[in-house]
């Protein structure tokens, strides 16, 4: 049997939960996108498992299902604390008291009112309970949600590519493309994650794309993000026709977008485009994350990111922190976070 406090193993089970949870980010909101996993009594991997759904069985009943009766007496690594009420399924703690789970371990302590508490719970009944540090390499598939619900509003990641000196079209205004192929597939595996995708109205009535998530032979993915337009022009009577056909949201402002995706259920979003809208979100403060695609390219000339400068100087201008650098071909994905002040 392993000792409780083996922080090796229990940080190659969090790896392993991590990753679980990454696998079905995008298909849980409004729930988060938690994973686990169950070491029998020896330290072993018994179970894996994920939030299912809405409606469906949190991660830790699926891992528990699946590891069976190895589950006695071993220990549940869980990349959120346990939810400790009743709502459309029942309390994840009380699911692992009955298992008769000897230790629980997690990541993030959960920051609701109505779910927090488990810890509590287990220690309670005996059980062992710890949190662990974040292993590094592994993507956390809960900070936009953790934000989300901190913020009380979707998560925003805005999302651009540039050429190597800055700009994201052409003079002549033409910008397909920037980046080459891995780097669109890319964007696509991103897209099927996100709850919904925004851009303004004026990108699409001048690019009338389809905001899908597609595999590179071009058929759709099976997960679809809500696709948005915000603005005051009215698109399903221009040259939006891809949108018209496959529906879409449309509103006034960022405020009234932000406010009805959280209200029906949205959490993690992606602004796509354009300039304008990019540059709302950034006046308005509403940009958690950026990704920033650099093609292999340089034009000398043409349209910026944002349409106006946000800040006169250097020392005035806002600084975030690079969180991580992926190699797509001959681009670059670059990401960033906003910096805790």
């Amino acid at each position: 049997m392993i000792p409780r406090h083996d922080s090796a193993v229990l940080s190659q089970a969090l790896r392993v939960a991590m990753e679980a949870g990454e696998r079905v980010r995008g298909t849980t909101s409004p729930n988060p996108p938690v994973g686990a996993v169950i070491l029998d009594a020896a330290g072993l991997v018994a179970g894996v498992g994920a939030t299912q759904p809405p409606g469906g069985p949190h991660a830790e009943v699926m891992a528990l299902r699946d590891a069976g009766d190895k589950a006695r007496g071993g220990t549940a690594v869980v990349t959120l604390e346990p939810c400790n009420h009743t709502g459309r399924t029942g309390p994840c703690a009380q699911a692992l008291i009955d298992a008769s789970v000897a230790a629980v371990y997690y990541l993030h302590p959960d920051p609701t009112p109505q779910a927090g508490g488990g810890s509590a719970t287990l220690r309670r009944a005996g059980v062992t309970v710890g949190q662990l540090a974040p292993p590094e390499g592994v993507d956390d598939a809960l900070e936009p949600w953790l934000s989300a619900v901190s913020l009380g509003r979707p998560h925003v990641t805005l999302k651009f590519a540039q050429s190597l000196d800055g700009f994201t079209a052409a003079a002549d205004g033409s910008s397909q493309w920037i980046t080459g192929e891995r780097a669109r597939e890319h964007v696509h595996r991103d897209r099927a994650q996100r709850d919904a995708i925004l851009i303004g109205t004026a990108t699409a009535l001048a690019d009338n794309p389809s905001l899908t998530a597609r595999y590179p032979d071009g058929s759709l993915r099976e997960r679809q993000p809500r696709r948005v337009v915000i603005g005051s022009r009215d698109v399903s009577r221009g040259g939006a026709s891809n949108l018209v056909e496959l529906g879409f949201e449309h509103y006034s402002t960022p405020q009234e977008a932000l406010d009805q995706l959280y209200a029906s259920g949205a959490r993690d979003i992606l602004v796509e485009g354009g300039a304008g809208l990019a540059t709302s979100f950034m006046e308005l403060g509403y940009v958690e994350r950026i990704q920033a695609y650099l093609g292999n390219v340089i034009l000398g000339e043409g349209r910026g990111v944002l349409t106006r400068a946000l800040s006169q100087n250097l020392a005035q201008a806002e600084r975030w922190q690079r969180v991580a650098v992926t190699e797509l071909g001959e681009d670059l994905l670059v990401e960033y976070r906003k910096l805790k002040g």
